[in-house]
C-alpha cells in the first residue's frame, strides 16, 4: 500500500452498535489512539471475520494483498454476509478499496482477475461510486471504491445530523449518504486501519423524519394517482418503496448501521407488508383500503 496506513480507532466491533452510545465517530486520520498496527503476516490469522475456514482465510489474504498493493489504496476492507457471519458457501465476497488520491480502476483490470470493472463514478457518481465484479480462484468477488476524501467528509456530515439522499441500481429506497459511515461500523479491516464510528445522535435525531416523509409522500400520491384508476402495479411498487423508508426510519431511530437493503425489513420489523402486498387486488376501493393499512403499520413501527 502507499502512504502511510490510517490510524485503527478503538471503538466496539459491532455492525449493530449500543443504541445508547455517545457520539464518537472520529476523524479518518485522527491520531493514533495506542492501538498497534499489524503487518501482512499478522493479519493473515487476525483479519476479525467470523466462521472463515482455513481455505477461505487463505484466499482473503490473497485477494486482500493484491487489492492492498494497488497504487493510492490506503484500506482494504471485507464487507456483506462474510463480514458478520452470515453467509452461505454460495455467498460472494464483498470487498472494498479504500484509496487517496488518484486511484485508477486500470490498476485493477491490470491484476487480470476476469471480470467487469467499472471507471470511477460508473455507478451514479454519489457515495456508491463504482467498482469491479470479479471471479478470482472460481469464486464471486465484488470490489467497492471508497475515496477517503468522500467517507471523511460523510463522517462529518453524519456527525451533524446531514445526509444526502441518492438513487442506486436495484434499491428500492435509494440509498443515504451516510451509507459509507455505515460501512466503516459494519467492515472487517483487512489491510490497513479505518475507525470504526457509533452512531451519531445528531443523525438518529434527523434521520427518521427525513425517512417518513418520503413514504408519507409516496403513499400519498399512490393514493391519488394510481388507487383509483385500479394500477395495481404502481401500488404495489408504492407499497414496497414507502416500506424501505419507513425501514430507514425506524433503524436510523434506533441508531441502527444499514448497509443494504437484503435485510432491511425484517429488521425493521415491516415483513407483515408482505400480506398487504399479497392480499392486493386491481380495484380502487381495495387498493386504497391497503395504503390506508400500511399508512397504520407503518405509522406504529419503531
Amino acid at each position: 500500500m502507499t502512504d502511510a496506513p490510517l490510524p485503527d480507532h478503538d471503538t466496539p466491533d459491532s455492525h449493530t452498535p449500543d443504541h445508547d452510545a455517545r457520539d464518537r465517530a472520529p476523524d479518518l486520520d485522527a491520531t493514533d489512539h495506542g492501538a498497534p498496527d499489524l503487518d501482512a503476516r499478522d493479519r493473515a490469522t487476525d483479519h476479525g471475520a467470523p466462521g472463515l475456514a482455513a481455505t477461505d482465510r487463505a484466499f482473503l489474504d490473497h485477494v486482500a494483498d493484491r487489492l492492498a498493493a494497488l497504487p493510492a489504496v490506503r484500506a482494504v476492507t471485507l464487507g456483506g454476509s462474510r463480514a458478520d457471519g452470515s453467509h452461505t458457501p454460495d455467498s460472494d465476497w464483498d470487498l472494498a478499496v479504500y484509496y487517496r488520491g488518484g486511484f485508477d480502476p486500470a490498476d485493477l483490470r491490470a491484476v487480470g482477475w476476469p471480470g467487469e470493472v467499472s471507471g470511477i463514478g460508473d455507478w451514479g457518481g454519489g457515495v456508491f461510486n463504482g467498482g469491479a465484479w470479479l471471479t478470482v480462484d472460481g469464486r464471486r468477488v465484488d470490489v467497492h471504491y471508497r475515496d477517503l476524501d468522500a467517507v471523511e467528509h460523510e463522517v462529518a456530515e453524519a456527525r451533524q445530523g446531514r445526509f444526502r439522499w441518492e438513487p442506486l441500481m436495484f434499491h428500492l429506497a435509494g440509498v443515504p449518504s451516510y451509507l459509507v459511515v455505515a460501512e466503516l461500523a459494519h467492515n472487517r479491516v483487512l489491510r490497513g486501519t479505518l475507525p470504526r464510528p457509533t452512531y451519531p445522535a445528531a443523525l438518529r435525531a434527523a434521520a427518521p423524519p427525513v425517512w417518513r416523509e418520503r413514504a408519507t409522500h409516496t403513499l400519498a400520491y399512490a393514493d391519488a394517482a394510481h388507487a383509483r384508476r385500479g394500477q395495481l402495479t404502481e401500488v404495489t411498487g408504492a407499497l414496497a418503496t414507502a416500506a424501505a423508508y419507513t425501514a430507514h426510519a425506524v433503524l436510523a431511530g434506533r441508531g441502527e448501521w444499514i448497509t443494504n437493503e437484503k435485510r432491511l425489513l425484517q429488521r425493521a420489523g415491516l415483513r407483515p407488508v408482505d400480506a398487504l402486498v399479497a392480499g392486493l387486488r386491481p380495484e380502487p376501493a381495495a387498493l386504497s383500503r391497503a395504503i390506508d393499512q400500511a399508512r397504520e403499520l407503518f405509522a406504529a413501527a419503531r
